[in-house]
């Protein structure tokens, strides 16, 4: 089964809108509107509020969650491993096991768009995401009145999330610039799947960065969006983690193992030395500069990074402590 948008049911079939493997946030949360992040904030807490307020009325004997059942879509073995391509590197993804991933991928189904044709638009309610097979999408916000460009999506962004993360209209406007292949997750799918692993993975981080020393003034919301977005990344005893003169594009807190700081110059001497909470990279990536030393594993490490996109959308409340 496939989903064809044509230019003649753009107004019937507004299906969804939104981010990217970076996610709209990074672009809609540098305005001061109604989807600035204090304003965000504050809704995801009345929204708490509210949710907590009716919890003793809904739950118990008289109401049972539904069992999840799997959604499945025929596909061919090439098709399958052709999604599992192109999401494996999606960040909403990462925190998947191999019997998750497999169930995100039956689910999928593809949707085909002319261009011209709109696929998300602002304000509507949203049922899935989207993920770019091929072809180009442009992103666009009202904003004091006026029709805003903010990016263009290409082969492997994800858009769409928000609303499925948040229960939160769409934020922006999706129009295909080209002819376009999408891979479309229901949001039942997303729920169960996608949105747990990556709430277990925010509550896992959150209370790692807790117990780091330069974030322990970071507040709950600062902290929880910082966890949605690191990335876990595993290096072998005497592995580079950084390498001096390479372009930056990573930040990286320490969290198992140890790891020194060398310099080209003098290589068998250690100029610093890292334990667990530790954090480095930092610099690179506020001065937009090459990397200064080499970092190299001393035993086999576990870290968490932050990539270039996702610290510059938190460099807000991290440059103070940095």
């Amino acid at each position: 089964m496939s989903i064809d948008l044509s230019e003649s049911s753009q107004d019937e079939d507004l299906i969804d809108r939104d981010s990217s493997s970076d996610s709209e946030e990074e672009y809609l949360n540098e305005e001061e509107d109604e989807w600035s992040p204090k304003h965000h904030k504050d809704r995801v807490l009345a929204a708490q509020k509210a949710r907590q307020s009716v919890s003793a009325e809904v739950f118990g004997k008289y109401h049972i969650q539904a069992v999840f059942k799997p959604k499945t879509i025929a596909k061919s073995d090439a098709v399958q491993e052709k999604i599992h391509d192109r999401i494996r590197s999606a960040f909403l993804f990462n925190n998947l096991d191999n019997k998750d991933f497999k169930v995100v991928i039956d689910a999928m189904d593809q949707m085909h768009a002319s261009k011209g044709t709109k696929i998300i638009e602002e304000g509507a309610s949203g049922d899935v995401l989207y993920i770019v097979e091929s072809g180009e999408l442009s992103c666009h916000k009202i904003i004091n009145g006026e029709n805003t460009f903010l990016k263009t999506y290409k082969a492997g962004d994800v858009f769409g999330e928000l609303a499925l993360l948040y229960g939160a209209p769409r934020a922006a406007t999706i129009i295909a610039e080209s002819d376009v292949e999408c891979w479309v997750l229901d949001r039942l799918t997303f729920n169960h799947i996608v949105k747990d692993a990556a709430q277990k993975k925010r509550q896992r981080y959150e209370d790692f960065l807790k117990t780091v020393p330069i974030l322990e003034n970071i507040d709950h919301y600062e902290r929880s969006k910082m966890a949605d977005a690191i990335k876990e990344v595993n290096f072998r005893a005497h592995e580079n983690i950084i390498c001096q003169g390479d372009l930056g594009e990573s930040f990286f807190i320490l969290v198992e193992g140890e790891c020194i700081a060398t310099l080209k110059e003098n290589p068998d001497n250690a100029v610093m030395a890292y334990k667990p909470g530790d954090y480095f990279g930092e610099l690179a990536l506020l001065r937009n500069e090459p990397r200064n030393a080499n970092v190299i594993a001393t035993t086999d490490c576990k870290l968490i990074s932050l990539e270039r996109n996702s610290f510059t959308r938190l460099i807000g409340p991290l440059s103070k402590i940095l």
